[in-house]
C-alpha cells in the first residue's frame, strides 16, 4: 500500500491521506475546494467545483492515474439545486469518459464546502 502525496492538491486536513494506491488501484479521499495553499475557494458553485476537480486531477496524477482512469466517483452537493452546474462542469472535466457516478445531498461538508467529489481509479 502507498500513500499519495502532492503539493499540487491542499493537505489533508486531518488524519487521513490524499489518497491510497493498492494493487493497481487510486481510491482517493473526498476532495473540496482548498487551493493547494489549503484557501477555501469563495462561496460560489461553479469556482468551488473547478478546483474540487482540479484537485481531484492533481491527486490521481500524483498516484499515477488521471481522470481518464476513473472507475466510480461520488458527489456529495451542500444544495441540490447546485447538480445541474456541478453536472456541467463534470462532464466538461470527463469528456467522453463516463465513470459510473453516485450524488448524494448532505447536511454539511468540511469547511461548509459546497461540494466534495472522491474517486476510485486505475493505475498505471
Amino acid at each position: 500500500m502507498q500513500y499519495v502525496q502532492t503539493a499540487d492538491a491542499p493537505a489533508a486536513i486531518g488524519p487521513y491521506s490524499q489518497a491510497v494506491k493498492v494493487n493497481g488501484m487510486v481510491y482517493t479521499s473526498g476532495q473540496i475546494a482548498l487551493t493547494p495553499a489549503g484557501e477555501m475557494c469563495e462561496n460560489d458553485i461553479t469556482v468551488q467545483t473547478k478546483q474540487v476537480l482540479a484537485n481531484l486531477t492533481a491527486v490521481l496524477e500524483a498516484a499515477g492515474s488521471g481522470l481518464d482512469k476513473v472507475i466510480k466517483t461520488t458527489i456529495f452537493l451542500d444544495n441540490m439545486d447546485d447538480f445541474a452546474t456541478v453536472n456541467a462542469l463534470y462532464a466538461e472535466a470527463f469528456g467522453d469518459h463516463k465513470p459510473a457516478r453516485s450524488t448524494v445531498a448532505v447536511k454539511t461538508l468540511p469547511k461548509n464546502a459546497l461540494v466534495e467529489i472522491d474517486a476510485i481509479a486505475l493505475a498505471d
